[in-house]
């Protein structure tokens, strides 16, 4: 008896996905790519780092983007927030082109990027008051988004008192506190230990059902990518350009135990082989100069 399962194609989708599916497909566009690429100028010449790419982004979606390294992954979704400028193409928010950082749009990085020497809510409330926001309906407002992120009894602590997974739903709840149409984030949870990225990302999830913003994703973690989107942006190197763009097929809502389902299983699959390659994974030998003369040999 043989203890191999065999996993369904990652195109089948059962009736409730297939309908939110088409819900999603009816929905507005809220971002459209438009040949939009990225290359610098060395010494050596031209070097293309993202090539060409054209795609359309729903309202109220959320795409995660993965692809090996070199891929363009963070450059894409730097030059979408406005932190790096387009060499070539354009992007249009809500059918109107967008260029450069506004409120429209907010980043989520890596690292925390609190102030150290403000409180929660100050931190929160920095990014109202740089958009011109004052009075007490600042605070008020702050202290909603905080509340959102179930951090209300930490308002008045400072970042140094704070958890990791906490830090970066400050960072979160900073980025939304300007309610923009679009939220971009980039390997929010890479920094994070295991337990406490399954954990933000539960949390995520429950903020994105409660807030009406669409998300971009950028994460090296599959699981994670199939676990968090509606869809998924494959990309590959040298020059980055699309793979494939991949409706998940796990239906929602989310849960942890969903990861050991078929459709889980063979979407990641299929995410392996674009990323992958078995030819590109082979074992091969390393040009080490030995640096020890023990005897004791290790194999």
């Amino acid at each position: 008896m043989s203890d191999i399962i065999e996993l369904p194609s990652y195109k089948e989708q059962s009736d409730s996905v297939r309908a939110r599916f088409a819900d999603i497909y009816q929905r507005p566009i809220k971002l459209e790519v438009k040949d939009v690429s990225k290359s610098f100028n060395t010494a050596k010449g031209q070097i293309d780092v993202l090539s060409p790419i054209s795609f359309n982004v729903h309202r109220r979606e959320f795409i995660s983007v993965i692809g090996p390294s070199g891929c363009g992954k963070s450059t894409l979704i730097r030059m979408l927030a406005g932190l790096e400028t387009v060499s070539g193409g354009q992007f249009l928010l809500d059918g109107k082109e967008a260029s450069g950082p506004g409120a429209d749009r907010g980043m989520v990085f890596q690292g925390y990027t609190l102030f150290p020497w403000l409180t929660v809510k100050k931190n929160v409330m920095f990014g109202l008051e740089v958009n011109g926001h004052s009075g007490t309906a600042v605070e008020q407002e702050a202290m909603q988004w905080i509340e959102l992120v179930g951090l209300g009894h930490a308002a008045e602590s400072y970042p140094s008192q704070l958890s990791g997974g906490m830090k970066q739903r400050v960072a979160i709840a900073r980025a939304l506190a300007n309610q923009p149409q679009i939220l971009f984030m980039d390997e929010p949870f890479g920094a994070l230990d295991p337990h406490t990225r399954s954990q933000m990302q539960s949390h995520l999830l429950q903020i994105w059902h409660n807030v009406d913003v669409t998300i971009m994703f950028v994460t090296h973690d599959l699981d994670e990518a199939i676990y968090l989107s509606d869809r998924i942006l494959v990309l590959k190197a040298n020059p980055g350009e699309i793979q494939e763009f991949i409706e998940v097929p796990v239906p929602r809502p989310r849960t942890p135990e969903q990861m050991l389902s078929t459709e889980f299983l063979a979407t990641k699959q299929r995410l392996e082989e674009l990323i992958h390659p078995k030819e590109h994974t082979s074992t091969q030998d390393l040009p080490i100069v030995r640096m020890t003369s023990v005897n004791d040999n290790v194999e």
